[in-house]
């Protein structure tokens, strides 16, 4: 698995251009997007960026997205599930804004490169690299913006669709490894990064994620806003999105029941075998009463437990304890 050990040792690149890719234009494009983020973008200037979910009226999440400042617009870029509901959602929301959106999904390229070594790898190719958390520079018509999908270090590389191939061959001749999405899978179910359309839905809060990191809890008001701090102040959701793993070497199949005390508290998501763990890995959106850590469960009658959240990294490779 020369991409998976590339990704945990060294640097490998992967084609995310299926991402959605959503550009926002128009005088009041930052307050527009702070009124609906549930982090702050007005404050951003450009070159810094934000990681955020955006909720509808109920609380319930319909993408998480990082969203970049550029001079004269935002890059949006979520999930390729949430692009086409994400678009209609935010332009509901247009009556008197100086706002225009476009999908840019299909005219712009993504490449993601991460691993330990990946700024060593871009350095040698573009030089100059940006700073701070998902900070961006452009450079020679590449928008290289600081992100992770899996938890590692990482880049993702945004360019014109013509530029994807050769963007890639300078990649390996810097020294990156060509990756497959399954390796890149691997990795981020190792480190704890769940994904909106994958391990959680339209159908969750954000507590539920426990990724809480992508909300603000001082920026004021925003659309579902309401329903995060009605459930901040009580303290509690019936369930929990918790990392699992799980004894054998052949993952059961995603939505397999999880077991607890012998009755049904969830199913699994996202079933990988981890070759650094020697163990199945998974989500799991459990009943409360069985998301604590170390808590012992059974998929399929395999045993397993409730993973330590000190392995769980956030999108731009931090650890969250």
């Amino acid at each position: 698995m020369p991409g998976y050990s590339a990704l945990r040792e060294s640097a490998a690149w992967l084609d995310v251009s299926q991402r959605g890719k959503i550009r926002a234009r128009g005088e009041d494009r930052l307050r527009f997007l702070h009124a609906m983020a549930s982090q702050p973008v007005e404050s951003l200037s450009p070159g810094q960026g934000t990681y955020a979910f955006f909720l509808n009226a109920q609380g319930h999440i319909q993408a998480d997205a990082e969203l970049r400042v550029c001079q004269d617009h935002v890059l949006i870029e979520t999930e390729p599930e949430a692009a086409g509901t994400l678009l209609r959602h935010l332009e509901r929301f247009i009556i008197m804004d100086d706002v225009t959106l476009e999908d840019a999904t299909a005219s712009l390229a993504a490449i993601a490169l991460e691993g330990p070594r990946c700024d060593a790898v871009a350095g040698e190719v573009f030089g100059e690299l940006p700073q701070g958390p998902l900070g961006h520079l452009e450079s020679g018509g590449v928008l290289i913006a600081r992100g992770s999908l899996t938890g590692a270090p990482g880049l993702r590389l945004i360019t014109e669709t013509d530029r994807k191939e050769s963007l890639a061959a300078d990649l390996e001749r810097a020294g990156a490894a060509a990756a497959r999405s399954e390796d890149f899978r691997v990795v981020r179910v190792e480190n704890q990064v769940p994904r909106f359309g994958e391990d959680f839905s339209d159908a969750t809060l954000p507590h539920e994620t426990q990724r809480l990191e992508a909300v603000s809890f001082t920026k004021g008001c925003y659309l579902g806003q309401e329903i995060v701090e009605r459930v901040r102040s009580r303290g509690q959701v019936n369930r929990l999105l918790t990392g699992l793993e799980i004894d054998g070497n052949i993952a059961p199949a995603s939505q397999s029941a999880v077991l607890f005390e012998g009755r049904e508290v969830g199913r699994i998501s996202s079933p990988v075998y981890s070759p650094h763990f020697e163990k199945i890995l998974a989500f799991g959106l459990l009943r409360r009463q069985a998301a604590a850590e170390g808590s012992e469960i059974t998929v399929e009658g395999l045993r397993g437990r409730i993973r330590s959240r000190t392995q769980q990294t956030s999108r731009n490779g931090t650890v969250k304890k």
